[in-house]
């Protein structure tokens, strides 16, 4: 395998993909090739837009190194960009205290807990980090699992099953679908924050069901809008519904002190019966979490798979969590920079007339809609020369005439580097002869 990865140490993208086509030449079938396996047919157009040689192709657009911390300047390659592809929303990976926590944690603990908290592996740090979370948000409880996928993924999963309905946003983010497939439950989408179709949807079909959750993001990842939560909150009340909000990327962006969408939206945490978050963006960590009320969390902590037949949490990753949030806490100017910079960029991009599409300038996700797939990597390849990174989102991640860049804004980004990116962006485009929408 070394020997192999070898071989493509030095070559520029196109030399690269020759190689690879002649090591799978020189290779022949796989056993599973050889046994009749066939690949879906996905894999030919896959393939196809993957080895696209010249500025449109993305073989060398995903999956490249990057030296020192992901913050709003990247390295590759030995040469500093301006980047807007880390969710280190409020710098603070990277962050000296935050380190110093996580290294402390492993002096002490080690670099694992090796075992499930249900037996051995419980840590102080878990339950500190745990009581934080819940204090922070304005819940009775929380608990911590590993990932934040998962923790979607298992929870939805294992709270509701055959005879119950979940219902989720239309651009949900894939862990809240793939656990509702695996709970059994029926399963419905509704038009992307059309909360009319959702309340018509629940009007035909709650009679039928033993329970109902539904799911929303707080901000969403690929247009960066934001869900009315009050609006959503009546539909609850007059559906005896449960309410579950992920806030993945509205945790420490939204509200004055980074709350989150309770705080931005002016509701009490309490009337949702589950917050789910992530560590891995503004808390500079890795992972995930649920917060709600004291039996809710209990219940989880003693059944759910993905907690009780999992390894705890590694000590410096809770460490950093916590110390993160404790930063966070004490220094809420950090958000405000952030709103800064999201309303600075709204405002040149409005300017500049690109299409921000449905975003909100209180989030930190900023599409910039080019159209098809193409158009976007030759948008992200022309960017990079410029000292730029924002990767491409086409298809099938969204659909083929929505195609964007993505920009993640952090509080660390200068107005220097927030004006380069809108005047960037809008001369490749004018350059291009391929306009702004």
């Amino acid at each position: 395998m070394t020997e192999n990865l070898d071989r493509f140490a030095g070559l520029n993208g196109d030399q690269k993909r020759a190689l690879l086509k002649k090591m799978l030449a020189e290779a022949g079938p796989t056993p599973r090739q050889r046994q009749g396996f066939a690949l879906p047919p996905e894999y030919a157009s896959f393939r196809a837009r993957l080895e696209t040689s010249g500025e449109e192709g993305l073989a060398d657009i995903f999956y490249r190194n990057f030296d020192g911390i992901n913050a709003h300047r990247a390295v590759m390659g030995g040469v500093e960009f301006i980047n807007f592809c880390s969710y280190n929303y409020l710098g603070l990976s990277g962050d000296r205290r935050v380190s110093d926590a996580a290294k402390d944690a492993i002096d002490t603990y080690g670099t694992s807990v090796s075992a499930s908290r249900l037996v051995s592996g419980e840590r102080p740090l878990h339950g500190a980090l745990e009581m934080a979370l819940a204090r922070w948000i304005g819940t009775e409880a929380a608990i911590s699992f590993v990932g934040g996928f998962s923790t979607n993924e298992d929870v939805i999963g294992h709270l509701m099953s055959e005879g119950d309905l979940i219902i989720y946003d239309s651009l949900i983010h894939a862990s809240v679908q793939q656990g509702a497939r695996l709970s059994g439950a029926t399963t419905l989408p509704f038009p992307h924050n059309n909360f009319d179709a959702l309340d018509t949807i629940l009007k035909r079909r709650r009679g039928q069901a033993r329970q109902v959750l539904i799911v929303v993001e707080g901000v969403y990842s690929m247009d960066g809008d934001i869900p009315d939560l009050p609006a959503l909150l009546d539909i609850k009340r007059r559906h005896n519904a449960l309410v579950m909000v992920d806030e993945a990327h509205s945790m420490g962006v939204l509200g004055a002190t980074g709350r989150g969408l309770s705080e931005y939206a002016g509701v009490a945490a309490g009337d949702i019966d589950l917050w789910m978050g992530t560590l891995s963006k503004s808390f500079a960590s890795c992972g995930g979490y649920i917060a709600g009320s004291q039996e809710i969390v209990s219940y989880l902590r003693h059944t759910s798979p993905g907690f009780v037949f999992s390894v705890g949490m590694s000590p410096p990753l809770a460490a950093a969590a916590y110390a993160a949030l404790q930063v966070l806490e004490a220094e809420p100017e950090r958000v405000a920079q952030l709103n800064a910079r999201t309303a600075q960029f709204h405002a040149l991009a409005g300017a500049r007339g690109l299409d921000l599409g449905p975003a909100n300038p209180a989030a930190a996700v900023v599409p910039i809609m080019v159209g098809d797939s193409n158009k976007a990597a030759r948008l992200s390849h022309a960017l990079v020369r410029r000292g730029i990174l924002a990767l491409p989102i086409g298809f099938p991640a969204v659909p083929e005439n929505k195609a964007r860049l993505r920009l993640f804004l952090s509080s660390t980004h200068t107005e220097d580097e927030i004006r380069s990116a809108a005047d960037s962006i809008a001369d490749e485009l004018d350059h291009a002869g391929e306009g702004k929408s």
